[in-house]
Parts: C-alpha cells; sequence; structure tokens
C-alpha cells in the first residue's frame, strides 16, 4: 500500500511511519521539515505546509494514496481543507482524535455513542493553548469536517486516551522515569492498586494499520485493557528501568487536593474522575487492539531518553511535574499530620 501521514516527525506520527515502513507499505511524509528526527530511508519526504492550500494541491498531485493518515490535525478548517484537497487522490482518511472530543469525558464513562462536544467544520481561531478547555470541540469539529469531505465509508476515526512511549514530548511517562532516576521518596497520588490505561504509541500505530489495511470504516476508541495495569505497576516500573532505590510514597488524594495539588499535571496520569479511565474499548478489542503492559512501555521508553534521541520541544512540557521542594514539602506535611513517614509503596 501507499500511504501519506500529515506530519510524522514527532511522537505518534513518527511511530506510524517506522510502523508502515517495516509492514512493508511505502509512506509518504507531508510535513514543513523543521523536525530533525531520525526517519525511515524509505519514507518520501514532502515539505509544505498544511495551512496552505496551494501546498496541499501541489502535494495532491503526487498521489494518489490507499490512505491518508492525519495524527495532528487540531484546527477544524484546516482538517476541512486536507481532507477537501486529498479527498480525489486518497481511498481513505484516517483521522487520530481524542477522548476529549466526549462532552461528558472525564467526568463519565464513554462509548463510541457518548455525546460529542458541538464541533464547527470551518472554525479556525487566531490562536489556542493547551489546557483552555478548548481541544476537544476542535477535534470534535475536526471530526465533523472528514466526514462531510470523504463521507462515513471512507472515514476512520481513532479517539484515544492517554498516549505514552518511545518519543513522547508532552512529559507524562518521561517525567515519572526522571522523578523516579533521582530516587528517594516519591510523592504518589492516591492508591498504589488504581487502574491506569494509557496506550502505548506503537500499539496505537499497530492497530491503525491493521484498519487501513483491512479497509475499516468508523470510530474507535483507543486505550490500554481495563483491569490490568496499575499507577504501582507504572510506578514499580520506573523504579525497576531506571534501577533506582526510590520509594513510594501514597498519599491520599482528598488531602493533595486539598493542598493545592494540580491533577493530570503536577502529577502526571492522576485524576479522580470516575471517567478519566472508564474508556470502552470494546470495538477496538472486537477489531483486533493489542497492547502490550505498562512495564514494557515504561522500560523501552527509558531505553530511548537514553539513546541519543531528545523529544521535540513543546510547551506542553512545562505543565507537567512537581518541582522537588515542593514535592518535599509536601511529603513533610504529610508525615506530620501523622501518616506513615517512610516509604509504603
Amino acid at each position: 500500500m501507499r500511504i501519506l501521514v500529515l506530519g510524522g516527525t514527532w511522537f505518534v506520527g513518527r511511530t506510524l511511519v517506522e510502523a508502515i515502513t517495516d509492514a512493508g507499505h511505502r509512506v509518504t511524509l507531508f510535513n514543513r521539515g523543521r523536525t530533525a528526527a531520525r526517519l525511515p530511508d524509505e519514507a518520501e519526504a514532502v515539505h509544505g505546509d498544511r495551512e496552505s492550500v496551494e501546498d496541499l494541491r501541489r502535494l495532491a498531485n503526487l498521489g494518489p494514496w490507499d490512505a491518508v493518515i492525519d495524527v495532528a490535525g487540531v484546527v477544524p478548517a484546516a482538517v476541512r481543507d486536507a481532507a477537501k484537497v486529498l479527498a480525489p487522490v486518497t481511498g481513505r482518511y484516517v483521522f487520530v482524535s481524542t477522548v476529549s472530543v466526549y462532552r461528558d469525558w472525564p467526568r463519565e464513562a464513554v462509548a463510541e455513542e457518548s455525546p460529542l462536544h458541538q464541533g464547527d467544520p470551518d472554525t479556525r481561531p487566531p490562536a489556542w493553548k493547551w489546557g483552555t478547555g478548548v481541544y476537544g470541540p476542535l477535534k470534535a469539529g475536526a471530526e465533523i469536517a472528514v466526514h462531510r469531505e470523504l463521507g462515513d465509508e471512507r472515514t476512520t476515526i481513532l479517539r484515544p486516551g492517554v498516549i505514552l512511549g518511545p518519543y513522547e514530548y508532552s512529559g507524562r511517562l518521561t517525567w515519572w522515569l526522571t522523578r523516579a532516576a533521582r530516587g528517594g521518596r516519591i510523592l504518589a497520588p492516591g492508591e498504589p492498586d488504581r487502574f491506569i490505561r494509557p496506550i502505548d504509541a506503537r500499539d496505537l500505530a499497530a492497530f491503525t494499520l491493521h484498519l487501513i489495511v483491512s479497509g475499516v470504516s468508523g470510530a474507535f476508541n483507543v486505550a490500554g485493557p481495563a483491569g490490568r495495569d496499575t499507577f504501582g505497576a507504572m510506578l514499580d516500573a520506573c523504579l525497576a528501568a531506571t534501577g533506582a532505590t526510590g520509594a513510594a510514597v501514597w498519599v491520599d488524594d482528598d488531602w493533595l487536593t486539598a493542598n493545592g495539588v494540580k491533577q493530570w499535571t503536577e502529577l502526571p496520569l492522576w485524576r479522580t474522575a470516575t471517567g478519566t479511565w472508564a474508556i470502552d474499548t470494546t470495538r477496538a478489542e472486537a477489531e483486533g487492539l493489542i497492547c502490550r503492559p505498562i512495564r514494557a512501555t515504561v522500560r523501552d521508553t527509558w531505553a530511548w531518553m537514553h539513546s541519543g534521541d531528545i523529544p521535540v520541544e513543546h510547551e506542553r512540557q512545562a505543565t507537567h511535574g512537581i518541582a522537588p521542594d515542593r514535592e518535599a514539602a509536601l511529603l513533610t506535611a504529610w508525615d506530620l499530620a501523622g501518616h506513615e513517614p517512610a516509604g509504603n509503596a
């Protein structure tokens, strides 16, 4: 097959490109050429700006492709333009969306039929930033744009939750690994047996390619399996991978919240909302989604962090992680409040 990837040099896109070439397919990358990522020699690079309709038309002249994978599209009007221009030269448009499109996530459990945010497929906001509450509605609008331009039979939508693994740039797992490597008493949120359901980018890529090869349409929630991986297992894997002698101190959710610790950011992956990991992945699993255990993702991410490669610089990195002095102060306050003074992992 011949597959076009819009982007392809950061995290999920880079992982997709490797999966496509490893499977023996041909891949074309379309991006601005500003990221010096190590890409497979087989990948054909075409430089241009997806915000430019003229550049998109120039790209379309290099088609056709069996599928287009839009990895990083967020602004609905930009996704609309790409879908419109590329529709005549592709068999399928695969849009990597997010569980944030669901109106009630993370407050409630979600399935593919759950209500979505009201998205506008033609909107082009002058600027937007992570954490402002607009990401979900923008992605929802982009989904509508793809359906409108390609039709339901030629549209495949992936809605992943948290994505981890090598090349991660957002600073979630990489922060926990760096923290584990520092050793000592580690502030850990809640309870060690709390289930979490991140997905490895390589498993997301493999599933995406499977859907393309199989010609499958529709929307799919994508997350790790329910009831398998826990926060404690993730931290244990971080300590094992780094060889550190630290110990997790599990601190009560309510106490952390009362002391102003920011969920999801200061302690990455920690969120108490009941729907956070309650993502129905039955449809994807029936279609063949397979996810490796969290310890494998942790191990391979640590190896990548020491491979000489570096993640793409991104504003999200600054939003994740708690400062060492603040962590130490919180642990001291926890001890003084009469709780266990030593690591209780």
